[in-house]
């Protein structure tokens, strides 16, 4: 199944782009990205040189997904967030060796108007609320919010808050798949899936 590139839209020569993706209006893709197969590039997005975009993710409008950002299966990138790749950018310094690698793991979801700060990892089904600054590492499953960002809950994979407190033990289910979570400590786990995402 091919990929849909609109017309007005702009694919470097190189460029991979996986089956089933679709390119909306006014996206640029650089030469050097990897687009997986089943992802959706929002109007007026960028992908710059050095990405790598997994399968099925939704990158929503006015995203600029720059050099050294990863991002796993299943990401979803609201309208208008923000990555970074410079810590400590100046217009009359150059700084393209000191780009930091950004990872955002597997079904995590980044609200609208967010910024990521440069070398941070978010992980697995992670949901970073809508205007929230990152500048840190997010634990699996945590559901963190404001400037900067904070822990303030977890999230099940399906994307619905679970009722644990933020550090100690206990177990919580998914109120819509019936999935099983145990808290340890700081760490949540998945003890159980009926909703067809890998534990």
């Amino acid at each position: 199944m091919a990929c849909t590139i609109h017309p007005s839209a702009i694919v470097d020569e190189g460029a991979q782009i996986g089956d089933g993706s679709r390119i909306w209006h006014f996206v640029h893709v650089c030469g050097g990205a990897r687009i997986g197969d089943g992802v959706s590039l929002g109007q007026g997005v960028f992908v710059g040189n050095k990405v790598s975009i997994g399968d099925r993710c939704k990158i929503q409008n006015n995203v600029s997904v720059y050099d050294n950002v990863t991002l796993e299966d299943g990401v979803f990138c609201g309208p208008s967030m923000v990555f970074t790749n410079v810590y400590n950018p100046r217009a009359l310094v150059e700084r393209k060796d000191e780009y930091r690698d950004t990872l955002v793991r597997e079904g995590a979801s980044l609200g609208a108007n967010c910024t990521i700060v440069c070398g941070v990892t978010v992980g697995s089904f992670a949901f970073v609320a809508a205007g929230a600054v990152v500048n840190r590492d997010v634990p699996d499953f945590a559901l963190v919010a404001g400037v900067p960002a904070r822990q303030i809950g977890w999230m099940s994979a399906h994307g619905e808050k679970l009722d644990l407190p933020i550090a100690g033990n206990g177990e919580a289910v998914c109120s819509v798949t019936g999935d099983i979570y145990s808290l340890s400590g700081e760490k949540l786990a998945r003890q159980s899936g009926k909703d067809g995402v890998p534990s």
